[in-house]
């Protein structure tokens, strides 16, 4: 096939984005023209140069990519995003983001329409670690000698972020499902002085969904504000094909204090996109301060005012719009059906891999995540199967990711001696749509690489 029948990068949306540039354009016709200097005649040789660098990259786009958290921006998200791009918005004060602002709060008032609130203080941030971290500023306004707790399977920005903000930072245990471990979390508790609890909703790592509804019992007792880390797993409020039990943490998402998801994951947008949100709106009189010359065009509410960051991408705004106009944040919607699809890739590939006798896996997933070993002798043969997997699968072109992750999360057989605390796994977040049709070819190139390995 030539370049022109077929590609595996979308090339057939550009001539809308021609289009759309073409409308904005109309829309300053009014203007005097401006003399536009000369393109150089090199730029088309250094782009072709880039094109050429860009290359040196697993394939992240495709559905052979099975690897980290990496899904393909919607061509939606990608051509508003660009489009944008000839203005070049600033969502800080309306003088540099007049439309962009505004887009972004229709935005984010569906983000947090989708988890049950309709009045909230929020934005969007560059990403889930800004974002918690403005979570966690605010919990430590409220309570500067709080400590912060999380399992020792939440990500690490939240340690590293009470560092910054110098709060004292706790990690509690987790169960053998990934989830922070309500004894230990009880004990904790029961000597005093805890702030914040960071309940992960989806953890990097395994996917494995904190147990919200009784925290949220211990909090009645013990009083401490209740953050939800769902930057992974936040969309899948509307999934239709969760557990049961799940399902119900999901519907109890809202009586926390503060919600951060990241639209550049689940959301189908480039990076950087997250999206911070406060349950009480009055938090907002701790970013207070006075500027002399950005927020004098308009009486509203600026999104400078309400956020820590100052400069913003008002293209990541237009893309989240577009996109969300086009897909909106529905059950039962084309949206919620793209994570139905990723989840159910997940359940399937989870169960070949669960009826093989080659593999032990973790526990079943309770959204796109798996993780698995080989059955070997020794953990520690365990863990070089696995490397060596890696290697082989992507010799098929298939890309898969390796996690270092305790061994108490598998249920090793009495024969298999322990002679390491962790091991290395393997990991695939099948979190794109087409995964769901790709699943089959993916387990035929991790059965023959496997093959290989132990004859």
């Amino acid at each position: 096939m030539n370049n022109q029948s077929f590609s595996n990068l979308d090339l057939e949306t550009l001539d809308i984005l021609r289009k759309a540039i073409e409308k904005m354009d109309s829309g300053f016709s009014y203007l005097q023209p401006a003399e536009k200097n000369p393109i150089n005649n090199q730029l088309e040789s250094v782009l072709l140069e880039t094109a050429q660098r860009l290359q040196d990259n697993y394939p992240y786009f495709h559905p052979l990519y099975a690897g980290q958290m990496l899904k393909p921006p919607h061509p939606a998200a990608r051509l508003a995003y660009m489009l944008a791009m000839w203005i070049n918005p600033n969502n800080h004060a309306l003088d540099g983001g007049k439309a962009s602002s505004q887009m972004e709060k229709e935005a984010v008032r569906e983000i947090a329409g989708m988890f049950g609130w309709d009045t909230y203080l929020g934005h969007l941030t560059g990403g889930g670690t800004m974002a918690n971290l403005e979570a966690l500023w605010v919990a430590g306004k409220i309570n500067p000698d709080g400590i912060v707790l999380a399992s020792d399977q939440a990500h690490y920005t939240h340690s590293r972020i009470s560092s910054v903000l110098k709060l004292n930072y706790e990690s509690i245990a987790s169960d053998r499902l990934g989830r922070m471990d309500l004894n230990a979390l009880q004990n904790r508790l029961e000597r005093g002085g805890i702030g914040t609890v960071v309940v992960t909703i989806g953890t990097t790592a395994t996917g494995s969904i904190d147990p919200l509804l009784d925290i949220l019992k211990l909090r009645k007792k013990y009083g401490f504000r209740i953050h939800v880390d769902s930057a992974y797993g936040g969309y899948f409020k509307l999934a239709g094909n969760l557990s049961a039990q799940t399902a119900e943490i999901y519907e109890h998402i809202h009586e926390a204090d503060s919600i951060v998801v990241d639209p550049h994951k689940h959301g189908l947008q480039p990076y950087g996109c997250g999206c911070i949100l406060f349950k009480d709106p009055s938090v907002g009189r701790f970013y207070k301060h006075n500027s002399p010359y950005t927020y004098f065009s308009s009486s509203e509410l600026h999104l400078g005012e309400i956020s820590l960051e100052c400069s913003r991408p008002g293209a990541a705004a237009v893309g989240l719009w577009a996109t969300q106009k086009l897909l909106p944040l529905v059950k039962g919607g084309e949206f919620a059906k793209g994570l139905e699809a990723g989840r159910e890739a997940a359940l399937i590939l989870w169960n070949k891999l669960y009826l093989d006798k080659r593999f032990i896996t973790a526990f079943n997933p309770e959204l796109d995540i798996i993780i698995w070993i080989f059955r070997a002798k020794k953990v520690s043969a365990a863990s070089e199967l696995a490397k060596k997997l890696f290697e082989e699968a992507e010799k098929e072109h298939l890309y898969l990711a390796l996690a270092n992750l305790p061994i108490s999360l598998f249920d090793l057989p009495g024969d298999m001696e322990q002679d390491e605390e962790t091991i290395t796994c393997m990991r695939s977040v099948l979190m794109k749509p087409e995964h769901k049709d790709w699943v089959e070819q993916i387990w035929n190139i991790i059965d023959h690489a496997s093959a290989r390995l132990i004859k």
